[in-house]
């Protein structure tokens, strides 16, 4: 099988099931430190066990989702759990954060396109 090479920007992720972490935040105005610690805890989840990528954006309106990809709960509960993501989660909620939502997703199915997807009569369901 042929290997094929992801954009840049988005994660090569293995075959599900695998989990998602959403979270999706609209920044203050009060942002002093924030890129410095979102580029430190980049790095810092990729020695992560479990941790399989990340895709994130922000837009002129400060609203932004990052989606980091995990093995399984267990290693997302580590990732929580890390005391520099502990840190940056305070700092988060004291002064960063208008407001965020996070979510965490079970990866059922997953298709890259344009071309790695047929439309219609698909054997795996309509999703």
């Amino acid at each position: 099988m042929e290997k094929t090479t992801v954009p840049h920007g988005f994660s090569e992720t293995p075959p599900p099931p695998y989990y998602a972490v959403i979270f999706t935040s609209r920044l203050s105005h009060n942002d002093a430190g924030y890129e410095a610690m979102g580029t430190m805890l980049a790095e810092l989840a990729e020695h992560q066990s479990g941790y399989l990528g990340m895709e994130t954006t922000r837009g002129a309106d400060r609203l932004g989702v990052t989606v980091s990809y995990w093995r399984d709960e267990a290693s997302i509960l580590a990732w929580k759990g890390e005391m520099k993501h502990l840190l940056a989660q305070k700092a988060g909620i004291e002064r960063w954060y208008e407001h965020y939502e996070l979510r965490v997703a079970k990866v059922e199915r997953a298709y890259s396109g344009p071309q790695g997807r047929a439309i219609g009569g698909s054997k795996e369901g309509i999703y």
